[in-house]
């Protein structure tokens, strides 16, 4: 008999689909009863309601031990979706002071998977968030009433002082990409959003406990599962200590008021930064509770945007406060000496190119030039350096080698502060030039604005400050940093080392020497206290948009620093007029605690002076 192939492959074909079903219906069941937990969650649903715990969050304090930030309770009403019984809609809308229409959208959204991912009928979900005391009092009276409702606990934010909103930040609900990203939280969870809530939000937040409640057949709660063996405590999160004098942070605040700008102080020999201020700013309890969403609308909306933190997003032309930064590359690099004289001419004048000054004496050396804030010197000084092939073999090595050294001085780059947002400003390289001019084409005379902090420079007033910390230590630097401390933790190192640019500690002496003359004899000179020795030096930064920007940095006192200042002040003239009476105040206010009676009226003057328009101002603060 003849044996039939094709018969044969058949068999075996059929076998191995056979096999293929049986391997899949094996691998489906194993997925569904192992590996699948959202039956199992559905069935332990029935008979038991997990209720989240939430910690306390961290309190944040100043550096004077000052509480800034503390938590207040709030109330959510939560819903378990298949646990609603018909209720009286009206009663519930009534209590809540909403109507029945809001009542009906909420319930869309908190059904609608793109809002809000994790819905499911069988697990709490939030329905109204904030209620308030009156609000939790009487609904708490009708809980009975509404089957398939509870009220859950909730902490807030409040604050005792109504400033700092760049620095602190505040918590909002989690968005979607939050708990895709963490899978920590939960919709209607809280998170920290903007300053130091946001970046040190896993320190702040804590863990979160639970307690498991067990239901009847009916779904009725009979009370804690075998008497809470299974609960989780929540763990509060952990207090932070801000370097953050808040009263000066409250002082500089109204010092800003009716103006556009930034105050930064920092203390050099930490790199605690004492105040942060922008303005306009706003108060940060407007972006607590009910009224968070629409308080944030109208603060985006504000043409003078309170939202943007001047201190450290803003990157302006640093102008004449850059020239310290200036004569200490030229020293270093060995360009100038102490005695090195540069003409003035009412200016630099060179090749038919003439850059502006005042009047003062002249040839100037580098400390009287710091002193009355000479131009010619510092333009001089870099066609100097970028002139000197023998020494770097071209206008574009020597350029980088200029730019280097003010990548050292914490230019160019973030510095690296402990809240989101912070600029780098803008320092050119060799290369952004030769694709303006062409390779080899340009020389110190096509960028010589440079030397004097104009033309393409750009910094933040965190960057002019942390100069000012650089050379009140003589040489070194620390991140700045808004945060001391925080509790039970060690401060991340960067916070903790020095960073050194390569330029020798006897010019950083020179240069403070100069900036010490510009108070007692110069353009700083608003800025001589009787009983501190002041170091400064002007800014009047030129706004191709406006009213030149009106800029002051310095340090006190000029031996053992406790403080280094910028004052970056938007369309408000010469550095003399805004920066460098606010910049004395600051310093005054910070190192005596008060200001003295014969400079009362500077005080009163600055505390009222505006700069923008009363229409524009007070949508914050």
């Amino acid at each position: 008999m003849r044996k039939d192939y094709n018969l044969e492959k058949r068999k075996y074909v059929i076998g191995g689909f056979i096999t293929i079903i049986v391997i899949i219906y094996i691998l489906r069941l194993l997925n569904l009863q192992v590996l699948d937990n959202r039956y199992k969650d559905d069935a332990d649903s029935n008979a038991f309601l997990r209720k989240a715990i939430y910690p306390s969050r961290g309190v944040i304090y100043d550096r004077k031990g000052n509480v800034v930030v503390f938590n207040k309770p709030a109330y959510d009403i939560m819903v378990i979706p298949r646990d609603i019984q018909p209720f009286d809609t009206i009663d519930f809308c009534n209590t809540l002071g909403i109507t029945p229409e809001q009542l009906i959208a909420r319930f869309a959204d908190m059904k609608d998977k793109k809002k809000n991912p994790g819905y499911s009928s069988y697990s709490p979900q939030v329905l109204l968030s904030h209620l308030d005391a009156q609000d939790y009092g009487r609904m708490q009276e009708k809980m009975y009433r509404f089957p398939g409702f509870f009220i859950q606990k909730r902490i807030l934010r409040e604050y005792n002082y109504h400033c700092g909103a760049n620095i602190l930040g505040n918590i909002r609900e989690v968005s979607p990409e939050d708990i895709k990203r963490d899978p920590y939280y939960n919709r209607g969870d809280y998170t920290g959003d903007l300053g130091v809530e946001k970046s040190y939000e896993k320190h702040l937040r804590g863990i979160k406990g639970e307690e498991i409640l067990i239901r009847d057949a009916r779904g009725k709660i009979q009370g804690r599962y075998e008497n809470g063996a299974h609960d989780k405590k929540a763990v509060s999160g952990r207090n932070l200590t801000l370097g953050i004098d808040i009263e000066l942070q409250e002082y500089a605040e109204k010092l800003l008021h009716g103006k556009l700008g930034a105050i930064v102080a920092i203390e050099p020999e930490t790199g605690e930064i004492l105040a942060l201020a922008t303005g306009p700013s706003y108060d940060p309890a407007m972006l607590v509770g009910k009224n968070r969403g629409k308080n944030y609308s109208t603060l985006r909306q504000d043409p003078l945007t309170p939202l943007l933190d001047r201190s450290i997003q803003g990157a302006y032309p640093p102008g004449s406060t850059f020239k310290p930064g200036q004569g200490l590359i030229l020293l270093q690099e060995g360009i100038v000496t102490l005695d090195t004289r540069f003409p003035c001419y009412r200016g630099y004048v060179n090749a038919g190119l003439r850059v502006g000054c005042h009047p003062h004496a002249a040839p100037i050396a580098l400390k009287p030039a710091l002193q009355t804030s000479c131009n010619a010197y510092f333009c001089w000084g870099l066609k100097a350096m970028l002139d000197r092939k023998k020494k770097y073999g071209s206008t574009a090595e020597a350029f980088e080698v200029w730019k280097n050294h003010l990548v050292g001085l914490g230019y160019g780059y973030r510095l690296g502060i402990d809240i989101p947002g912070e600029s780098r400003g803008f320092i050119p390289n060799a290369n952004f030039y030769s694709k303006i001019f062409g390779e080899g084409r340009w020389s110190a005379n096509s960028i010589i604005s440079v030397a004097i902090g104009q033309g393409e420079i750009l910094a933040t007033p965190l960057q002019i400050a942390n100069l000012g910390a650089t050379i009140a230590n003589r040489g070194w630097f620390i991140t700045p940093h808004v945060v001391k401390s925080v509790e039970d933790t060690v401060i991340e190192k960067q916070y903790k080392e020095k960073r050194i640019p390569k330029i020798d500690r006897k010019h950083f002496e020179s240069v403070a020497e100069g900036m010490r003359m510009a108070v007692l004899g110069g353009t700083c000179r608003t800025a001589n206290l009787p009983d501190i020795e002041v170091c400064g030096k002007t800014g009047t930064a030129q706004n191709p948009h406006g009213k030149d920007h009106s800029v002051f940095l310095g340090f006190a006192p000029y031996n053992n620093p406790k403080i280094a200042v910028c004052v970056y002040i938007e369309n408000a003239g010469y550095g003399a007029t805004f920066g460098v009476p606010i910049g004395s105040l600051i310093i005054e206010k910070y190192l005596k605690g008060e200001i003295s009676e014969s400079r009362k009226y500077i005080e009163e003057n600055m505390l009222n002076a505006r700069t923008i328009s009363s229409k524009y101002d007070g949508k914050g603060k």
